[in-house]
């Protein structure tokens, strides 16, 4: 597996103001719950990203920054072609403090008031609320049925397509065949399409030879924007900072002019820039291991899961951490299971009407395998509680 990483050893994350543990309360109502939620991870960076950090701090001065430097470039570039056999055009870099940062301002710039922006349901809550929030019409359309999707982009006032790949919060990873019919379908109904690929590096490697396909290897002619982070991979999201591909010389100045004035956001966070380029460059064993563990957790949760309820059927996602788990077969409504397991369980886990899914949940295991166990003992028994079929 290559360095001998520790995963199993808990990291005690309260008190660091963190939105899964400290923040809590916010969404469920109650403190103390231990919780399965945000999409973050309890496991601590990769140590040369840490190591990297440390020689950051040890200089002492914290200056305006830019990310227009080889440094960070060439390591993304070296990501690319070491990770995904792409060779990317540096040339087209954006950069960003968040992927819905850049989602956001990409939609003001290709997109009006009451336009049609179309995604794949359920939806991560995060599109919908960037797009409904600029007073854009969210239109979805079920993962996988592309004579909907057809049928959307084909409406005159649908101006961009919202791509999550893979997908979140299915982990869903579209094939090469996919995407090439999904680029063809947005040029030739003028939709620009942004595919978020913060996911990208979580793709599991279970036998059937799933890869993750950038779309700047599928795009075509067409408007098109490739926005994701490091964060996700390396769980540094705290660190603030993503970048992105897009493919029109005028729509990148636009972007940048955008970014350096209207938001003010001329200097990046230079710590940001130093952990991607060390995870970059370094990182790889330790995702390899991080990713494999965590499959760990996933097999535990598809095992557990086939012995209690093997109706279900569920089968771990093709990528990331997120186990999307579909309830319906057995009756259970949302509010009676988040009662139990909120008040009697003390648990957080999402329910899937977040994600506009009711009768689903998302359970996040990427955490130490024990926390793991404890979250799907408790869901089994709460579901048991609960279910009416």
């Amino acid at each position: 597996m290559g360095a001998p990483y520790d995963f199993d050893t808990a990291v005690d994350r309260r008190g660091t103001w963190c939105v899964q543990w400290d923040g809590v309360a916010d969404r469920f109502g109650v403190d103390g719950l231990l919780p399965f939620t945000i999409s973050d991870m309890d496991f601590a960076t990769a140590p040369e990203v840490l190591a990297a950090l440390r020689a950051r701090l040890d200089h002492g001065v914290f200056g305006y920054s830019t990310w227009q430097q080889d440094d960070f470039r060439s390591a993304i570039a070296h990501w690319y072609a070491t990770r995904y056999g792409t060779e990317i055009d540096t040339g087209q870099l954006v950069y960003g403090p968040s992927v819905l940062s850049q989602l956001s301002q990409l939609l003001q710039m290709w997109t009006g008031e009451g336009d049609g922006v179309v995604v794949h349901t359920p939806v991560y809550d995060g599109f919908r609320k960037a797009i409904t929030g600029l007073g854009r019409e969210l239109r979805g359309v079920p993962v996988g049925d592309e004579e909907a999707l057809e049928r959307e982009l084909a409406r005159p006032d649908a101006k961009v397509l919202v791509l999550c790949s893979p997908h979140n919060p299915t982990g869903r990873v579209w094939t090469a065949d996919e995407l090439a019919r999904t680029a063809a379908l947005a040029e030739r109904y003028g939709v620009a399409v942004i595919s978020d690929e913060i996911h990208a590096d979580f793709v599991h490697d279970d036998g059937a030879g799933r890869v993750h396909v950038p779309w700047t290897r599928v795009a075509g002619e067409g408007r098109w924007a490739l926005v994701t982070s490091g964060s996700k991979a390396f769980n540094f999201p705290a660190l603030t900072g993503s970048y992105g591909f897009l493919g029109d010389p005028g729509d990148r100045a636009e972007f940048l002019r955008r970014m350096e004035t209207a938001e003010g956001l001329a200097s990046p966070a230079v710590l940001s820039l130093t952990a991607h380029i060390a995870a970059y460059r370094e990182g790889a064993a330790w995702l390899d291991a991080v990713r494999s563990y965590v499959a760990g957790n996933l097999g535990h949760v598809a095992e557990r899961l086939g012995a209690a309820f093997p109706e279900l059927g569920w089968v771990p996602p093709q990528a990331g951490y997120l186990a999307w788990i579909d309830l319906r077969p057995l009756g259970v409504e949302e509010p009676a299971l988040q009662r139990v397991l909120v008040e009697r369980e003390k648990v957080a886990i999402m329910g899937g009407s977040v994600y506009g899914a009711p009768g689903f949940v998302r359970l996040n295991v990427g955490c130490p395998r024990e926390k793991a166990v404890r979250g799907v003992e408790a869901l089994v028994r709460a579901v048991g509680a609960v279910r009416t079929v």
